[in-house]
Formats: C-alpha cells, structure tokens, sequence
C-alpha cells in the first residue's frame, strides 16, 4: 500500500524567497458607454496630469482661423497616459503590419490616390477589387 503525498491535491506553496505570482482580470461593463468620433486631438499637462481635449473640426484641411470645439475631455495621471501610449502603439503596429503604413502626409495621401486613378484602372477597393 503507497502512502499518500500529505501536500497533493493541494497548490504548491511559495517556497521562503518566492514572490507568488498574482493575475488579475478586469471586466469593463460598457453598456452605457456612448461613442463618439474625433478628429481632433489637444494634449496638454500639468507636473502631475495629462490632459487630453477631443472634438470635431468640421474643415480639418480649410486654411486661417478654425474654431473646435472640445466635446470629451479625458485626464489621466502619466502612468495610465504611458500604458495609454504602449496601448495605442501596439494597436498601430498590428494595423500597419496588416493593411499598410499609415500616411500622415495628406498630400502624399492625395498624390497616391491620383496616381492609382491615373493607372486606368480606377480605385481598389478591398481585396484589390477594382470599383
């Protein structure tokens, strides 16, 4: 008859010097969330938070004075903007390694479009479908 481990079934204990290693979860509830879109962005700070201002311009490419108004304001400590940060690059990575770089450049945008035009063969659309 084989005598029975007094610690099996049971999960291993931290040996003295071991850190126990801890996961956490979080469930955000956004049912109540309402969406909005920007195309506007104001990044400010103060020593101890980031402040981030976002609306509508509603002529993004009209030259001399242009009026935005701020409809969300978000302020985080730089903590959560620098998990923000790493968050959003990451996302941008994934983006462009799947659908190409993205131009900020919006006459070299322009000039790319005119030049699939010119090809003859009009612009594509997804999968290289031309439209």
């Amino acid at each position: 008859m084989s005598q029975k481990d007094p610690g099996e079934g049971t999960p291993p204990q931290p040996q003295p010097g071991q850190q126990q290693q801890t996961t956490t979860e979080v469930f955000v509830d956004d049912s109540a969330t309402l969406p909005s879109y920007s195309n506007f962005c104001r990044v400010t700070a103060t020593p101890e938070e980031v402040i981030l201002d976002f609306g509508l311009n509603p002529q993004p490419f009209a030259t001399g004075r242009q009026d935005v108004k701020a409809n969300q304001r978000i302020v985080m400590n730089f903590y959560t903007a620098k998990r923000l940060l790493t968050a959003l690059s990451m996302t941008i990575q994934r983006h462009e390694s799947t659908f190409g770089a993205i131009e900020l450049d919006v006459r070299r945008r322009a000039g790319s479009a005119q030049q699939q035009f010119q090809g003859g063969r009009g612009p594509v659309g997804p999968q290289g479908i031309v439209e």
